[in-house]
């Protein structure tokens, strides 16, 4: 399975909770650390911890093992570390103060 296919199964995964201001950003020729990062949002820290089950189960279906998990629903955020791929799930609130989208804001955009 290709990084385009994961990519969209973690989008419909984030979609079919309800996560918003879904971006996905194309870092690779940024840093080392991976080649996309997706950021999304949840209105509380309940639902953040039902998009994260939601996108691992979706990629574990597909055999997509996940690398690292760090954050917790209750501190805002959750971050799940597919190697090429990390999904950052924050609170409204927490996605203000650590501020990826601006940090990241020559990255590419991945449509």
């Amino acid at each position: 399975m290709d990084i385009k296919e994961r990519i969209e199964i973690i989008k419909a995964a984030l979609s079919d909770k309800k996560a918003t201001d879904i971006n996905v950003l194309d870092i690779s020729e940024k840093s080392v650390i991976s080649d996309y990062f997706i950021i999304a949002s949840g209105s509380n820290r309940n639902q953040i911890e039902a998009i994260c089950d939601n996108v691992e189960e979706e990629l574990y279906k597909v055999g997509v093992e996940l690398r690292n998990r760090e954050g917790r629903a209750d501190g805002g955020w959750i971050l799940l570390d597919y190697d090429d791929i990390i999904v950052h799930i924050f609170t409204d609130e927490m996605r203000e103060f650590y501020d990826l989208d601006h940090t990241w804001r020559d990255a590419k955009i991945f449509k």
